[in-house]
């Protein structure tokens, strides 16, 4: 038998907590022997929950008991989780966590730990729910050389812009549902403003290559200002508004990018419905494949870590080789990312076609029948971003001078 403990008991700890017990026997026989969670440290008290007589309060008497070889940590945030699984790691015990800030932050520091000291870090569920794709990368990738990783990688974001598109409802009252569902924090700015994407895609490409990627150099954007009527716009075109974390490798550069997206109807992502997650590799060998699978709530985050659990079961005394050195791979300017551009302008196309033609080049016409006569789009060719950046500073006073107005920019494939 091996003993456990689980920081953090809320909706993920909870969660593994439940996956250990109802999977106990499935568990057993994958990891080579059982599981046992021995303590749950939190600082709530649970009374009547099946949790309540292994809780402790003080984290020591997990650091200290010799007994303890796995630990869960699914408190979330920096701050204490950070000070924790670095004490737990030095004191020799094997880690498996669901926290992306603290990978993004702190992984390197803590892979280093876990090297040194002859035990493993592990964050599976740290990066696509349920969808196994550490392991992936890792295990079933190792032979191939990637070059792109791209996908939807929040399902609360995912189950916003679904509610928005499929039922009409506004960003506002779609969040509220996303969070009465337990799929948003009461604060959650992280999802929708793009930072969680943006560290899950981080991790992603340190797996790839091998080395740091700082989260902070990736440029993004979050989807608090897509509007009822970009859906509009984007079914009239057969497309779909993704929030998409995008990385390409190339000659060694990386460039990465999160922002909002008009997805073409041919693209696998875009029919990627409500919490569900999909992650599409480009490699030399395989080619392009897809993972799929839930990228939000309770049960399927849970089982990631406790596949973690099993591994680390499996390999109790030696360390499993995983993760990226210290050498760093800096991300490179968003400006030199190419893609094309969706405009909606108010006003009339014909009082403007000559001046967005005399900086965009030949753009398509797109109207919708609920706002034709008050505002139109336009969809460009591919352009580099800082050249799209730079047209665009000089067209908006010309098109305000011609009594037209851009109200709403995406981006698009």
């Amino acid at each position: 038998m091996v003993y456990t403990a689980i920081m953090g008991y809320g909706t993920i700890g909870s969660g593994v907590f439940e996956v250990l017990r109802e999977n106990r026997a499935e568990i057993a026989a994958a990891a080579g022997q059982e599981l046992e969670v021995k303590y749950v440290l939190d600082l709530r008290d649970f009374p009547g929950d099946p949790a309540e007589e292994k809780l402790v309060h003080d984290v020591s008497v997990i650091v200290n008991d010799p007994e303890v070889r796995i630990v869960v940590e699914t408190m979330g945030g920096l701050d204490p989780a950070y000070p924790f699984v670095k004490a737990c790691l030095e004191a020799g015990k094997h880690v498996a966590t669901s926290n992306k800030a603290l990978v993004a932050a702190y992984g390197t520091e803590l892979l280093a730990v876990a090297r040194e000291h002859h035990v493993n870090f592990m964050f599976e569920a740290s990066t696509g729910g349920g969808i196994p794709i550490i392991r992936m990368l890792y295990r079933c990738l190792a032979g191939e050389k990637i070059s792109a990783v791209t996908g939807i990688l929040n399902g609360t974001t995912n189950y916003i812009l679904t509610k928005m598109d499929r039922d009409g409802e506004d960003f506002c009252q779609a969040l509220k549902e996303a969070q009465r569902l337990g799929y948003a924090e009461k604060d959650p700015t992280a999802d929708v403003e793009g930072y969680d994407t943006c560290r899950k895609l981080a991790i992603l490409m340190a797996m790839v290559t091998g080395r740091e990627v700082d989260y902070q150099e990736i440029y993004t954007e979050g989807i608090t200002e897509v509007q009822a009527g970009d859906f509009l716009y984007a079914r009239a075109m057969g497309r779909a508004i993704k929030l998409v974390g995008s990385a390409c490798l190339d000659a060694g550069r990386l460039s990465a990018w999160v922002v909002p997206m008009l997805v073409k109807p041919d693209n696998p992502l875009c029919g990627v419905g409500d919490v569900y997650n999909a992650i599409l590799v480009r490699s030399n060998m395989l080619g392009t494949s897809m993972y799929y699978g839930s990228g939000a709530g309770k049960l399927p985050t849970a089982s990631a870590v406790a596949a973690d659990m099993i591994e680390a079961a499996a390999h109790l005394d030696e360390h499993v080789p995983l993760g990226w050195s210290a050498e760093k791979l800096s991300v490179e300017s968003a400006e030199n990312n190419v893609c094309r551009y969706f405009l909606r302008i108010t006003g009339r196309p014909e009082a403007c076609s000559g001046i967005l033609e005399s900086y965009l080049g030949s753009c398509g016409t797109v109207t919708v029948e609920e706002l034709a006569g008050t505002e139109f789009a336009v969809m460009t060719a591919a352009m580099r971003e800082g050249d799209f950046r730079e047209a665009e500073k000089k067209l908006r006073p010309e098109l305000a001078a011609a009594g037209c107005e851009i109200v709403r920019i995406l981006r698009a494939e």
